[in-house]
């Protein structure tokens, strides 16, 4: 691995950085600063084309390389910036998916709004009754002429109740092999026939969670709204998912969170000492700073393989199964520092950071199931980078 940056590479750096430390007010300022911010915000990152930033240029996009793009996540990491644009969904996976596979038309059609914060998707993949295999998704569309008639349910969808349009993998070919029987289509969620219902779980209200149930009944979407080819569902599912997990500049919140962890150990007692002293405390906050470092060194070689243009398709299964068991394991240090029965909320120790780590110990489906289960991952670890059998 090569940790030199290019003088054209530390020029952009610098610009963002210059960039932050004019336009972004200290974080505690911020907290007391209306949507209008926001709203500035993503208007000034939109002017520099780094919303999409890794999309091309003749879309919209930033056309940023992936140094660049590194460069960019961790410089806004590192100083707690906002998000970039609000449809993460779209900029993660919809606009990737246009990109790659739609039209002309849909690109004119479905980009700008993603781009400029107007759209809100979410993905429909999962159904009752499937668990992680995914290519066995039961969702039917039937073609009538200019429509697909989709009848089915998708569970576990994020941001369903206040999203706009969902990205979804129907089954339109029942007679085929399973990976070759999948189209992709873009639904937008007010089109009659479709009804969101929430899941509500232990760790927060529904709202904050985000898990919705997807019911479609005789739901007619265009032809048109089809992205790739009939049948094509697959391929673009493994490229949206691959998407997905190849982030690698995110270990800066492991560090921020490790700073919380032991903040929060130095106030808390263990056997009437400072929790922080404890022997075995310290032993296990030590290990998850060398895992975060180890999760870094991972993604930095993963990231020399694709600047240097090698297949990387399975490397990201590693980070992705390191970085979910380190993040829970966080959250349940950080409730065994703050003990007892106690409120998410309100002016006691049980409330540091609003609840952070009863919510982070309670909500760990959506951090470990979230892109593939830890199974999954160990399954890709083993088949594709160790080459074990399958049987």
């Amino acid at each position: 691995m090569d940790f030199d940056l290019t003088p054209e590479e530390e020029a952009f750096r610098e610009d963002v950085r210059a960039f932050l430390a004019d336009n972004l007010p200290p974080l505690e300022e911020r907290r007391n600063l209306g949507p209008e911010f926001i709203s500035d915000w993503w208007k000034k990152v939109r002017e520099k084309r780094w919303i999409g930033f890794d999309w091309p240029r003749e879309v919209g996009g930033g056309g940023g390389t992936l140094m660049q793009q590194f460069i960019l996540k961790e410089e806004l990491l590192k100083a707690s910036a906002p998000p970039l644009g609000s449809d993460y969904t779209g900029l993660g996976w919809v606009g990737p998916a246009v990109i790659q596979f739609g039209t002309d038309e849909q690109k004119k059609r479905f980009l700008p709004d993603i781009l400029d914060s107007k759209s809100a998707w979410c993905t429909g993949y999962s159904e009752p009754g499937i668990g992680s295999d995914l290519a066995g998704l039961q969702c039917r569309a039937v073609r009538d002429g200019d429509d697909y008639v989709v009848n089915g349910q998708k569970i576990w969808i994020s941001l369903a109740h206040v999203g706009t349009g969902i990205y979804t993998m129907v089954r339109t070919k029942p007679d085929v092999p399973k990976f070759d029987g999948i189209t992709c289509l873009l639904i937008p969620l007010d089109t009659p026939g479709i009804e969101v219902r929430p899941i509500k779980s232990f760790a927060a209200d529904h709202f904050k969670d985000l898990y919705n149930e997807v019911f479609f009944n005789d739901v007619r979407v265009p032809v048109e709204n089809r992205i790739g080819e009939d049948g094509q569902g697959w391929e673009i599912i493994c490229s949206a998912l691959q998407k997905e997990r190849s982030g690698i500049a995110e270990v800066n919140r492991h560090h921020k969170a490790l700073e919380r962890l032991i903040k929060l150990a130095r106030k808390s007692k263990i056997a009437g000492k400072p929790a922080i002293e404890n022997h075995e405390m310290r032993r296990r906050l030590a290990a998850f700073d060398a895992r975060i470092e180890a999760s870094r060194l991972n993604g930095l070689r993963t990231l020399t393989s694709q600047i240097r243009g090698e297949n990387t398709s399975s490397d990201a299964s590693l980070g992705k199964l390191h970085n979910c068991n380190l993040l829970v394991a966080m959250a349940e240090t950080g409730l065994e520092l703050i003990g007892g029965p106690s409120p998410y909320t309100g002016d006691t120790e049980a409330s540091v950071y609003k609840g952070r780590w009863q919510v982070g110990a309670l909500g760990w489906p959506t951090t470990v199931i979230g892109g593939g289960t830890a199974n999954i991952q160990k399954n890709i670890i083993a088949e594709r980078l160790l080459g074990l059998p399958k049987d």
